[in-house]
């Protein structure tokens, strides 16, 4: 089986993969267009930014899985992925330590104003009294918006500084906020109230594109920071700018709506507040990038990859369903003997019983297994009577199966 990596991966994949029985393309440089024209032959697919469009899946013939390394995936079309019937999954939490590393030094140059003070003194300029106005995060709230794994490490470090901590997500509940050492937040806007500065590590979906409006930056403090090293599209970034000139927001981007899909390029300037009274600072989308989270999300890829090759399971899914709408699970004891699935599997198919999920576990020794088929209706009498018909056949059953919507 072919592995195509289609953006930069440690070494140290490259390296573990070698000992699997796939062949390793590496192809870092790859574009979103180049990718259409190289994914045929393709069983199994390693992306970080790379786009994987419905034209590009329209060409995998072969693909059977999709990584995205890294803590999101929405530069994947899920979707059209699931209709085909590809696995689509990713790290969770290998760069969370990276993220929220940066996510503390954006605080501390939003207060400092440290890369302001580098580029006077560059200039030549002693600027001292200018660059000592800073306020200090200790004893201020920091709001947490989004509380998964790159939450709880912002929080830990924020809380060595000593900082007080609100965190808001809609699978957050107050004991969990308790349980984690932090304050809970009804609701975003009421975060955005309660908080000194804001970070943002909400996904990007449809219910979350734009959700830091006018009325959640309106409810910020004059004068207060937000950090932003999640998702461009999570923000109005036209009501940003009003905000920013208006009232004073010192505002850190690691992301950005206009952001070059090229590796290396060149792109707009950060605009200069036209007011003088707020803060642009950004970076060039790089919270992950540490070598640390690097080698971990490296590592976890070739977890998933290896798992999916010798036992057939893929950690980290994102589009597997969780549930079904079977009925009854039909319980097969058989003797692990050549055509006995295929038999059987024939019998529910002339009588109209679709297989929603099928597991097949053999015995020590060799010489039994049992098969379980989840199906979506009752198989009948004359159902089982046909498959107990077959030599093989030890024992068969129909388990009706709780409801549990």
């Amino acid at each position: 089986m072919r592995v195509l990596i289609a953006d930069r991966l440690h070494a140290s994949a490259l390296d573990e993969l070698a000992s699997l029985p796939v062949e390793v393309e590496y192809a870092p440089d790859l574009t979103r267009d180049a990718l259409v024209e190289r994914i045929e032959h393709v069983g199994i697919l390693v992306v970080r930014s790379t786009e994987v469009t419905a034209d590009a899946l329209a060409r995998a013939k072969q693909l059977h899985l999709i990584v995205r390394a890294g803590a999101a995936y929405d530069n994947v079309d899920v979707k059209t992925a699931s209709a085909r019937g590809i696995y689509v999954a990713y790290t969770p939490g290998k760069n969370a330590s990276a993220v929220a590393e940066l996510v503390i030094g954006h605080l501390v140059c939003l207060d400092r104003r440290i890369p302001d003070a580098v580029a006077s003194l560059r200039a030549g300029k002693w600027e001292r009294q200018e660059f000592s106005a800073a306020e200090g995060l200790f004893g201020k709230t920091l709001g947490i918006a989004g509380f998964g794994s790159v939450g709880h490490e912002v929080a830990t470090r924020a809380k060595a500084f000593g900082m007080d901590v609100v965190a808001w997500s809609r699978a957050l509940s107050p004991a969990k906020a308790r349980e984690a050492g932090v304050e809970h937040a009804k609701s975003l806007e009421e975060l955005a109230s309660r908080c000194h500065a804001l970070s943002l590590h909400l996904p990007l979906t449809d219910r979350t594109r734009g959700i830091v409006n006018r009325d959640v930056l309106k409810a910020l403090p004059e004068r207060a920071m937000l950090i932003n090293t999640a998702r461009a599209g999570l923000i109005d970034h036209a009501a940003l700018d009003e905000a920013i000139d208006a009232r004073g927001l010192r505002v850190a981007l690691d992301v950005r709506p206009d952001e070059p899909r090229a590796k290396t390029a060149t792109c707009t300037p950060l605009r200069i507040p036209s007011t003088g009274r707020g803060i642009i600072y950004g970076t060039p989308h790089i919270a992950a990038s540490t070598d640390q989270a690097q080698l971990a999300i490296a590592g976890e890829t070739v977890r998933i990859i290896r798992a999916f090759l010798l036992q057939g399971e893929v950690p980290h899914a994102v589009n597997v369903a969780t549930g079904t709408p079977a009925q009854f699970q039909l319980v097969l004891r058989m003797v692990d003997r050549v055509g006995t699935l295929a038999n059987v599997l024939g019998v529910l198919k002339r009588h109209g019983l679709n297989v929603l999920h099928i597991t097949n576990e053999l015995f020590e020794g060799g010489a039994a297994s049992c098969a379980k088929f989840k199906l979506a209706s009752r198989p009948t009498e004359a159902c089982l009577s046909e498959i107990r018909m077959f030599d093989e056949v030890l024992q068969v059953d129909a388990v009706p199966l709780p409801n549990f919507a």
